[in-house]
């Protein structure tokens, strides 16, 4: 494309003419000098009309235009004199001064018209906010607002600065291509796929724990594992006896592996509970009364092993834990669609066991561990149990959660007032010192200001977030940040490509 040339020269005055002849011919040369400048810079005008509009600045170089500007003389207000602690306040222009440029870059802080990054652990190392206790995060926002564009960006750039990712629950299959672009790999459960994994697979010893210390902390986790999955099928508590049950049962697999040097796996765990002679005899004095009470508990864990999740859990591990790999994903996208979420707890459940064997490591660097839809888990109270220990002991384990929900009414979802499922679940809220809120429906904002005591412009500032822009909360401090993405993430992290097609 021809680029065109214009150009302007002085017009020959006859030294006789008059000034206002003299002034016309200089105005004339000056507007034609003008239109020789807009011609040559069009072009350009017209490439920037044709980049990403959310590249472009809010603003021209020059600044914001027009009288609200404060420039040209305009504002003239009397004298003051006052300390610089009360102009910080009383000044009407000033803007947060944001989270530093350590970190993540996420987008532009809308107010300040500044880049905005984020990096939970050394905002919690250095200190400088207070009120900032833990590195866990939670995200909320309604569907299309772009929370999953968030997260995976998140996700992605965290990688630059030598973070790995772990998904231990992605019920859609969205992670999967991410995790491979960037040099991970994801592990896809379901009836007829090739991947196994045993939950009940040991962690590496650390080097600092004893190996008795070791080995007790591995039976608990193990017993966890097996009173959650049992407390899932059965929808209730177990009973003490059945707690027992579970216990000789495990100690007799444990130790028949031990004997052959395997290792312990479900199917024997659910065949040891179907045998009452068995635990009658490792029972002992009490002999005859524990046989009975496990049968309910056998036939909870063969659905594990004969049910509709044969062949997933109760074989030895086909994938072995690489804890170098940049992003690991748990894909079960082919569980659960039926509307019955039975099925993907209980898959999710023996996926977090299996790659707990990470995050015990203390060497295993600083790690985001990424709850995707998460108000499917809100319901079931095993695996909010074991979500709390992982907020719980986030800072001694390194790593950072991130939960993504729908609506902050989900957490709600988990029970009645009072409840242990409603508990646990306002515990994890208040275990998120970050809070992002993208938009939410009218009907939802009172239960959003009242679960994260939102002020009344930041209410009023959720309900008409457009899509990408959300409210961070972090501590005790606000922002209204626009997430701006590179156009290979959008094409990566595409969830509406078949809206499209």
């Amino acid at each position: 494309m021809s680029r065109p040339r214009a150009s302007a020269s002085p017009l020959y005055v006859p030294h006789k003419a008059s000034r206002a002849e003299q002034r016309a011919a200089r105005a004339g040369f000056a507007e034609a000098r003008r239109q020789a400048r807009l011609a040559e810079t069009h072009p350009k005008h017209h490439a920037e009309k044709t980049r990403d509009p959310e590249l472009q600045p809010t603003y021209p170089v020059a600044g914001r235009p027009g009288p609200a500007s404060a420039r040209g003389g305009k504002l003239n207000l009397p004298a003051h004199r006052m300390t610089t602690a009360t102009a910080s306040g009383a000044y009407p222009f000033v803007a947060e001064g944001g989270l530093g440029a350590e970190g993540v870059f996420i987008g532009r802080d809308v107010h300040a018209e500044a880049a905005f990054c984020f990096d939970p652990f050394s905002l919690y190392n250095s200190g400088r906010i207070e009120g900032f206790t833990n590195p866990n995060v939670v995200l909320a926002g309604i569907i299309g607002m772009g929370k999953s564009a968030l997260a995976k960006s998140i996700a992605t750039r965290s990688i630059a600065h030598g973070y790995r990712i772990y998904i231990p629950c992605d019920p859609k299959g969205e992670w999967t291509g991410v995790a491979q672009a960037l040099g991970g790999y994801s592990i896809a459960l379901g009836p007829g796929l090739p991947g196994r994994l045993n939950p009940l697979d040991a962690p590496a010893r650390p080097a600092s724990v004893s190996e008795d210390d070791w080995a007790t902390e591995v039976r608990k986790r193990r017993l966890l594992l097996l009173a959650g999955l049992a407390r899932t099928v059965l929808k209730r508590d177990l009973l003490p006896m059945e707690h027992t049950a579970l216990d000789l049962a495990l100690d007799l697999v444990v130790a028949e592996a031990a004997a052959r040097d395997t290792v312990p796996l479900l199917g024997e765990i659910a065949h040891a509970l179907g045998s009452p002679k068995r635990l009658d005899q490792a029972l002992g004095h009490q002999s005859g009364q524990l046989g009975s009470a496990a049968q309910d508990l056998a036939h909870a864990l063969r659905r594990l092993v004969h049910g509709d999740l044969s062949g997933m859990f109760d074989a030895p591990s086909t994938v072995a834990f690489d804890p170098t790999a940049p992003m690991l994903s748990i894909d079960l996208s082919r569980l659960g669609g039926a509307g019955d979420d039975t099925a993907l707890v209980l898959a999710m459940t023996c996926a977090s066991a299996w790659m707990e064997s990470a995050l015990a490591d203390p060497d295993g660097g600083r790690r985001w561990v990424i709850y995707d839809e998460a108000w499917r888990l809100m319901r079931h109270v095993g695996l909010l149990e074991r979500m709390q220990s992982q907020w719980k002991l986030s800072r001694g384990l390194g790593i950072a959660n991130l939960m993504v929900i729908h609506r902050l009414s989900d957490l709600l979802s988990a029970g009645d007032a009072g409840s242990r499922g409603r508990v646990l679940a306002e515990g994890l809220l208040a275990d998120c010192s970050t809070r992002i809120i993208y938009r939410q429906e009218p009907d939802q904002l009172a239960a959003a200001a009242s679960l994260l005591g939102l002020t009344g412009v930041e209410t009023q500032a959720v309900s008409a977030l457009t899509k990408g822009r959300g409210l961070w909360k972090v501590a005790g401090r606000s922002f209204i940040t626009q997430h701006i993405l590179h156009p290979a993430e959008r094409e990566l992290f595409d969830t509406d490509a078949r809206m499209a097609t």
